[in-house]
């Protein structure tokens, strides 16, 4: 796929990973490591890369700089939300030195168009409670107990984590666009 301009912004271009591609797997690897403070982030996405019934080619997609050069990343993969097929999104990343320009917001933006024209139906994230509705994701709470991820709890990556936030990847498919997921409904099971 080549490189285009977002729907949604006009500095970055975004493209898909290029299946295969090592330069866009060392690409994505290295926004990871620079963006968080282990590599887990960067060692999940190539866990999930690896793994067949989680990653769907064209969901994960770059950010670039007007080099060309990938400096933001946001995944897609595939989970169930009460048995039903959904995706979650998961990591997002960017690159220090673009940080706070627009560039994840444009990768997550540009993910989330990928999905809804394959027609997905529900994307669920761990994330920022602040930043993520900007996107058409709301809070929500885990059932006890049934928490997405292992060690997921408020306070992962800073501050006002939200448990669980659903996005309608369809419009048509939840009215308004959005959906709140009722407690007993969201479970994630994590493909290893």
């Amino acid at each position: 796929m080549d490189s285009q301009p977002s729907r949604h912004s006009t500095q970055w271009s975004t493209r898909a990973e290029r299946p295969g591609e090592v330069q866009d797997h060392d690409a994505v690897r290295a926004i990871n490591i620079a963006a968080f403070p282990t590599p887990d982030e960067a060692n999940l996405v190539d866990a999930l890369r690896a793994d067949p019934d989680a990653w769907i080619e064209g969901l994960s997609m770059l950010s670039l700089a007007d080099d060309g050069t990938p400096v933001g990343h946001a995944l897609l993969t595939r989970c169930t939300v009460g048995g039903q097929p959904a995706l979650a999104l998961a990591p997002c990343a960017v690159d220090p030195a673009h940080q706070r320009r627009g560039a994840g917001a444009a990768a997550i933006r540009a993910v989330l168009d990928a999905a809804r024209d394959r027609g997905e139906n529900l994307v669920v994230v761990l994330g920022h409670a602040d930043y993520y509705p900007r996107f058409g994701f709301a809070p929500g709470v885990w059932p006890r107990g049934n928490r997405p991820l292992r060690g997921a709890r408020r306070g992962v990556h800073g501050a006002g984590v939200a448990p669980i936030a659903a996005h309608a990847a369809r419009r048509d498919s939840v009215p308004g666009g959005l959906r709140r997921l009722s407690p007993g409904t969201a479970q994630r099971q994590v493909h290893q």
